[in-house]
């Protein structure tokens, strides 16, 4: 390790590295990850907690609502694409502490304007920037993918974003207990809790965190990344788990407001529980991908949601707000399970491409962590335009109908898709990938893409 708390080398893959200084630096990395990113996932989310507070005298009917949310969501996946590259470009460490502090902008860009009276172009702009928030994940989870061992990613992947996902419950939480307490005309006071907590995220990541000088940025693997199939293929199972995570994470307030007539109190002391099992339950989705193989928990995972979507459309067709509930709640644990199998797939997917090349040992997991890495910002970004499509098109079925029964409909017949396509690519048979270690290469049979 050199000035500036940059580690010169690093070989999670290597045992006895791993097991002496590997494993404690790499935790220690994770946990401050995971606050950081836990703060800006609250940060992008602001807006689905913002709009509840935003009563009659604001002007604003639920589909400028939608919007305001849906803008949000798109600049977060837009932002995902340079966050990725910034890690290698400027270093994880350092670019956790600089993402941190610009959270201020958004948040008291909010405090500031957040009254009645206030012009819709001047919300739109300020939310707008909290789509910032939405950029943390994407340099987070590359920052975190080349700390772990390939046989960790899946867990320490999974806990890293659910840690980061909880920053939406807790969002709407805050939102909860601001309404309880003080009212619906005090939105500031949310915003004023996060300013400090920014400021400490951004401290602690300075503190403790770590910079790989070995990760650099690479424009040639960000060019392998875009000119291969599988990033993709699997940025469009990510639409499936992540773009539903965080499109109902924003949406599921204002659905109970504008389908089932809930006040902004009642909406907001249901909306938290589904996001925070999603949040939970992802790491247990990435370590059943570890156990098992991300692609068969994936394609379980899209046709139970697929299952729990008929749910949803059945109790907007019998306006049974329990049944909604049930149905919508399934949604976010599975969707959280997805988002855990899917990212576990995407290293061991560039890995077994590795061995397909004819690489062997550190030079096919260096191959394997160097496209991944930038696979999985190019991914990130497009799971999350996920989210945009659910919102505009809970907006297009709210306008056109009153209900989002049509959208509902929609989801399930994406959810069809992404069983058809997890089958017929990673689970129809044995694909010529190459071995699973570089030891066994030339004895073990070759893996499948079943195994990923």
């Amino acid at each position: 390790m050199s000035g500036g708390r940059w580690i010169q080398h690093w070989d999670p893959e290597d045992e006895a590295f791993w097991r002496t200084t590997g494993r404690r630096i790499a935790n220690r990395n994770l946990l401050f990850s995971v606050i950081s990113e836990h703060i800006g996932f609250s940060v992008w989310t602001l807006w689905s907690v913002m709009v509840l507070f935003m009563g009659p005298e604001y002007g604003v009917d639920p589909a400028g609502k939608f919007f305001l949310i849906a803008v949000a969501t798109l600049v977060g996946a837009v932002v995902r694409v340079p966050y990725t590259f910034a890690v290698a470009r400027f270093g994880g460490r350092n670019w956790t502490v600089f993402s941190a502090l610009l959270l201020l902008l958004p948040t008291g860009a909010a405090y500031a304007v957040m009254e009645p009276g206030t012009s819709y172009t001047t919300f739109v702009l300020v939310a707008a920037l909290t789509g910032v928030g939405g950029g943390n994940f994407a340099s987070s989870m590359t920052n975190i993918n080349a700390f772990f061992p390939l046989h960790r990613k899946g867990w320490a992947l999974g806990l890293n974003a659910g840690g980061g996902n909880i920053g939406v419950p807790v969002v709407q939480l805050a939102g909860l207990a601001v309404i309880g307490t003080a009212g619906a005309a005090h939105p500031r006071i949310v915003l004023g809790v996060y300013i400090p907590l920014i400021v400490a995220a951004a401290v602690c990541a300075a503190l403790f965190m770590d910079n790989l000088a070995p990760v650099r940025n690479d424009t040639g693997a960000a060019r392998e990344a875009v000119r291969a199939r599988h990033t993709w293929i699997m940025a469009l199972l990510y639409i499936g788990s992540f773009g539903s995570f965080i499109g109902y994470s924003f949406a599921f307030g204002l659905v109970l407001q504008t389908q089932f007539g809930r006040t902004p109190l009642q909406a907001a002391s249901l909306t938290f529980v589904g996001p925070l099992l999603g949040s939970l339950i992802r790491p247990v989705g990435g370590w059943l991908a570890d156990r098992y193989g991300g692609a068969r928990i994936t394609l379980g995972t899209f046709a139970a949601m697929a299952a729990a979507t008929g749910v949803v459309v059945y109790a907007s067709a019998v306006e049974s707000l329990a049944v909604f509930l049930v149905g919508f709640t399934a949604l976010f644990v599975l969707s959280g399970l997805g988002n855990g199998s899917t990212y576990k797939m995407i290293p061991a997917i560039f890995r077994s491409q590795a061995y397909a090349a004819g690489l062997t040992g550190e030079a096919a997991d260096a191959y394997g962590r160097r496209l991944s890495g930038a696979a999985m910002g190019l991914i990130g970004a497009v799971g999350a335009v996920g989210g945009l499509g659910i919102n505009l098109a809970f907006r297009q079925s709210f306008q056109a109908t009153g209900s989002g029964a049509y959208a509902f409909t929609a989801f399930l017949a994406f959810y069809a898709v992404c069983i058809a396509v997890t089958w017929a690519v990673y689970l129809r048979g044995p694909a010529p990938t190459g071995a699973a270690t570089a030891s066994e290469a030339p004895a073990r049979r070759r893996l499948d893409y079943s195994e990923v």
